[in-house]
């Protein structure tokens, strides 16, 4: 493309350009250099190919764009300023500002087109493989010959850095083993990262080759500028339906600015005013303006007209698909409003501690499933590669895969890969609460996803288990100890760590019906059941009381979360005998407590009671907020041991014993403890015996 041409796509080309250096110098903060270069790229994908309609941003059969190098936000807001979208000239000013509707990175349902948050590299990549998979489902579960009401593609656009990054080489191989045909992607290959230039890091590994073992099929473009190779290129990208595609076009960063072209600095810095206005004489355009779109320009890229027009096409196929199949359609209604179907929490199970002493909550997570499953019939998800450890599977949903789009996905051994991929089921839409599973101590493989759910705020479920040093024989390696505060630390996510099969039934409901990402913390090991009515009603308000003080106020309160209520309940036990009155208190969620009213939160935790003990197998920091600083908290500021789950506990001091001696300390009876258990770490070194070196 002649760089000064004055028709209609070498105009809008250098519009874009000089839209995303304008907003960045008066930013002084921002991306600039592959707005710029990859302004061809965006400009054929969205005038060219992308069907989607900038006036309904929601339209469910739309293709997605992703921008997984969300650093090159400009270039998104460009093109959807450009293209019609309810984003205005002054939201592009006020680009990188307080309150914009242009933050730094994209951010869903902040901007209008933005289909997901991107800017941790590698994390757009592998939500739209999750588009990708939802997709895929929807279009098996409701198409019919003749009637196909979802049909669409996912384009995206990803740099260096989020091939770099390891969820890519997961997400990568997701979409190719199970052959997502309708993903679109262009990796911008300008050989340039902030450091320096790809060769001190990045240019030994080839990409052709790499993608081509995943399953992709993979064409090269030589050079940005060719508008007809860009589109005969993504063209054949989009009818190839068997792979997934990648094309992988050469650019040169911040072109055509004279002297930052092909430049680290360009990469994350503004271009200065000089250069600024050398880049603008360089393309025909009056340097002295900023901010400026021609009326041509306008003209030619707005695609309202031709996207009204495709959702209206959509529209009759939609309603002639819905007098045909009106059972499907009622089913699809409720699926994409995110919620399952009503009457399924009548199907949850309950368990009497008379016919079930003990159970594992892990499996009374599964048995929930297995009882609402058909109430969410577009709930899909799976574990990585423990589907049998976590007992998270609908049966019967059958696999996803090449050839089929079961409800059970085998993520593999790719936990940050499946987090990010949920993350992108769940923002495709028409998918009820997606899910991932793997143990607690993995969720620090997935946490960027995790973190990203929240803030979405996207309702999917993270179902985690054996999580505690209780796993027992696993050792440190696998016991989760400052998982439940670092998943806590998590703003918009709702943790529920439930203590018996009947708290786990109420933490699937409290899941289904939360408007934000949860995490459900399960153990590998059997605990006792508790009361139905006391457990599966109170546990929805993520604190209450389990078992009350005899004849008046408490003078104890102890708070246990999952598998340390049983151990709180014994502990109580222990403080009767010594004529203390203890309440005990069942906090599986902090979230959800903290949510509730004050009234409700003194009645739980009643102000004039400070002697309070917690007990959690896990480290105590953050205790304070509910034992007050008159309180105590009995946990494990160390790392676990390997031997079975129950020596493990005693040893690092999680017993009734060690929560009587704690609430007697508070009471000033000190004296009256019984023996400590615990207190000598598993670890500790001890002087050799006499005769030996």
């Amino acid at each position: 493309m002649d760089l000064r041409t004055r028709n209609a796509a070498g105009l809008s080309i250098n519009t874009i350009r000089a839209l995303s250096m304008d907003a960045v110098q008066k930013a002084r903060s921002g991306h600039p250099g592959t707005p710029m270069a990859l302004a061809p790229v965006a400009y054929t994908i969205f005038t060219k190919l992308l069907r989607h309609n900038p006036a309904n941003p929601l339209w469910p059969d739309r293709d997605r764009f992703v921008l997984s190098a969300g650093h090159a936000s400009m270039l998104l807001y460009s093109m959807l300023h450009l293209t019609g979208y309810d984003l205005t000239l002054d939201d592009i000013k006020n680009f990188r500002q307080w309150g914009s509707r242009t933050p730094g990175h994209p951010e869903h349902f902040h901007t209008p087109g933005v289909e997901t948050t991107t800017g941790p590299l590698g994390q757009g990549f592998g939500n739209g493989v999750g588009m990708g998979i939802a997709e895929r489902f929807l279009a098996e579960r409701y198409n019919r010959i003749g009637h196909e009401v979802m049909d669409h593609h996912v384009y995206a656009i990803c740099s260096d850095g989020d091939l770099m990054e390891g969820v890519a080489h997961e997400t990568a191989s997701i979409a190719g083993q199970n052959a997502l045909g309708k993903l679109v992607y262009v990796y911008d290959d300008n050989r340039i990262t902030i450091d320096g230039t790809t060769a001190i890091s990045f240019d030994r590994e080839d990409k052709v080759k790499r993608f081509e073992s995943y399953g992709w099929d993979v064409q090269k473009v030589e050079d940005s500028e060719d508008l007809e190779a860009l589109e005969e290129a993504l063209t054949n990208a989009r009818d190839e339906q068997e792979q997934p595609s990648l094309v992988i076009v050469r650019s040169h960063i911040a072109y055509p600015a004279p002297n930052a072209i092909d430049t680290a600095a360009a990469h994350g810095s503004a271009l200065g005013e000089d250069e600024v206005r050398a880049a603008k004489e360089a393309m025909g355009l009056d340097p002295d303006e900023h901010f400026a779109v021609p009326d041509e320009v306008r003209e030619h890229m707005d695609c309202r007209t031709w996207g009204r027009e495709l959702e209206e096409e959509w529209d009759e196929r939609f309603s002639a698909w819905r007098g045909e199949f009106p059972k499907l359609a009622e089913e699809w209604g409720r699926a994409w409003s995110g919620e399952p179907e009503p009457g399924y929490e009548r199907e949850l199970p309950r368990w009497d501690p008379t016919e079930t002493e003990n159970l594992a909550t892990r499996k009374a997570g599964g048995a929930a499933m297995d009882a609402f499953k058909s109430y969410a019939p577009t709930m899909i998800g799976g574990a990585a590669d423990l589907v049998g450890s976590t007992s998270t599977v609908f049966s019967g949903g059958g696999l996803f895969g090449a050839n089929h789009s079961g409800r059970n996905i085998a993520w593999g051994v790719r936990e940050h890969g499946m987090g990010s991929a949920v993350n992108g089921i769940c923002l495709h839409g028409g998918m009820v609460r997606p899910y991932g599973s793997t143990f607690l101590v993995f969720s620090d493989y997935m946490r960027p996803a995790i973190r990203l759910s929240a803030l979405m705020e996207l309702p999917v479920a993270w179902v985690f288990t054996h999580d505690s040093v209780g796993l027992g024989e696993d050792g440190p390696t696998h016991q989760p100890v400052e998982h439940y505060m670092a998943l806590r630390a998590i703003p918009n996510l709702i943790v529920i760590r439930p203590a018996d099969a009947n708290e786990t039934f109420a933490a699937w409901r409290s899941t289904l019906e939360a408007k934000g990402p949860v995490a459900l913390l399960l153990t590998r090991q059997n605990v006792p059941v508790l009361d139905p009515d006391a457990a599966a009603e109170g546990a929805l308000r993520g604190a209450y009381v389990l078992a009350d003080a005899e004849g008046g106020e408490p003078e104890a309160i102890l708070i246990g979360t999952g598998s340390e209520v049983a151990v709180a309940l014994e502990a109580r036990k222990l403080l009767a005998e010594k004529d203390v009155t203890a309440r005990v208190v069942s906090m599986p969620s902090w979230e959800i407590f903290d949510a509730q009213g004050q009234e409700y939160k003194d009645a739980v935790l009643p102000p004039g009671v400070e002697a309070r003990v917690s007990v959690e197998a896990g480290i105590t920091i953050g205790w304070e907020r509910y034992v007050g600083f008159r309180g105590t908290s009995v946990g494990i500021d160390r790392f676990g041991a390997s031997a079975p789950g129950e020596e493990v506990l005693e040893n690092l001091g999680i017993t009734p014993e060690n929560v009587a001696n704690a609430a007697l300390g508070l009471l000033g009876r000190e004296e009256e403890a019984g023996e400590t258990s615990g207190t000598t770490p598993a670890f500790e070194e001890t002087a050799p015996e006499e005769g030996h070196s």
